[in-house]
C-alpha cells in the first residue's frame, strides 16, 4: 500500500491501473470497522481501492467539534493496509485548499433539512470536498455508508445534477454488539453515556418493527422514536422521511428512512434505519 500527499501522485496511480477498476473510499480519519467494511465491499467487487484520509475543515462549523475529532493516523493507515487498500491519499489542507481557493459547491434543497439545519454549512463543505476528491481520483465507484443517510442523499443528488461519472455504492451501517452504530465519536463516550446511547438503535429498531407490522402513519412512527428516546438522550430531531429528498412524510407509502440525532452528554450521535417491508 502506498501513501501519498500530492494530487499528481494520485492521478499517476489511477492512470497506471485504469480508472474503470478504481473504487474510492473517502474518510475523515478516526477509522473503525465501519470504514473497513467500505474497503471490504470495494475489494469484494474487484476494485482497486483508493482511500482518502483528510480531516476536511470546511464541513465543520464548530471549532470545538473539529478539535475533538479523533486523530489516529497510524492506526488508520494500518486499518487501510490490513483491509487491502492499494493507495491512500492523505493530503495537507493547503493541498486541497491552496491560497486563493475560493470556489465551493452549494448543495440543493435536500441539504436544507435535518443535519443541514443543525450544522449550517456542513453539506457545502461535504459537497465541495467530495467533488474535489471525485475529480482527483476519478473512480468508477465510490463507497459510502448508510449511517450518513442524508449525506448519501446529498451526494447522490449532486452527482446526478453535475453529471459526475461515478457509481455510488451505499453499504449497510455497521453496529457494535450493543447495536450502537459505529462512529468515530463513540470513543468520546463515557461508560455511562455509552449505556444511554443504546437507546438510539433500540428506538430505531422499534420504529422499524412497527412499520413492518403495518404502521404507515409517519407521525405515529416519529412518536415511537420520541417515546423510546425519552429520558435516555437529549433529542435534537427525529425524522421519518423520503430517502431521496429527506422531506418529512405524512404516510410511508413506499420505502422511507427513520433518522435520529441526539446528544449524550456533549457527544452528538446520528443514526438511521431504512423503512422497508420485511423480506
Amino acid at each position: 500500500m502506498r501513501v501519498v500527499e500530492r494530487i499528481d501522485q494520485v492521478r499517476a496511480f489511477v492512470r497506471s491501473v485504469g480508472r474503470s477498476t478504481v473504487g474510492l473510499v473517502a474518510t475523515l480519519g478516526g477509522l473503525h470497522a465501519g470504514h473497513r467494511s467500505l474497503v471490504e465491499h470495494a475489494m469484494a467487487a474487484g476494485d482497486t481501492v483508493v482511500a482518502t484520509l483528510f480531516l476536511n475543515p470546511t464541513q465543520f462549523s464548530d471549532a470545538a467539534d473539529i478539535a475533538s475529532y479523533p486523530r489516529t493516523r497510524d492506526s488508520d493507515l494500518a486499518l487501510f493496509r490490513d483491509a487491502g487498500a492499494s493507495l491512500v491519499f492523505a493530503p495537507q489542507v493547503r493541498t486541497m485548499y491552496p491560497p486563493g481557493c475560493d470556489t465551493t459547491v452549494a448543495p440543493g434543497r435536500v441539504a436544507e433539512r435535518l443535519e443541514g439545519l443543525a450544522r449550517p454549512g456542513h453539506f457545502r463543505g461535504v459537497c465541495t470536498v467530495v467533488t474535489k476528491l471525485l475529480n482527483i481520483v476519478t473512480p468508477a465507484r465510490a463507497y459510502f455508508g448508510q449511517k450518513d443517510a442524508q449525506q448519501v442523499a446529498v451526494i447522490r443528488r449532486m452527482v446526478a445534477d453535475l453529471d459526475v461519472d461515478v457509481d455510488l455504492v451505499v453499504c449497510p451501517t455497521v453496529r457494535d454488539r450493543d447495536g450502537v452504530a459505529l462512529s468515530s465519536r463513540n470513543a468520546l463516550l463515557t461508560a455511562d453515556q455509552r449505556a444511554r446511547a443504546v437507546a438510539i438503535p433500540r428506538a430505531l429498531a422499534a420504529c422499524r418493527a412497527r412499520f413492518r407490522s403495518g404502521e404507515r402513519d409517519a407521525e405515529t412512527l416519529r412518536t415511537v422514536l420520541r417515546d423510546r428516546l425519552a429520558g435516555a438522550v437529549d433529542v435534537e430531531y427525529v425524522s421519518v422521511a423520503d430517502p431521496e429528498t429527506m422531506t418529512e412524510l405524512d404516510t410511508v407509502a413506499r420505502p422511507g428512512v427513520a433518522s435520529v440525532a441526539a446528544r449524550v452528554g456533549s457527544v452528538r450521535l446520528i443514526d438511521n434505519v431504512p423503512l422497508e417491508p420485511a423480506n
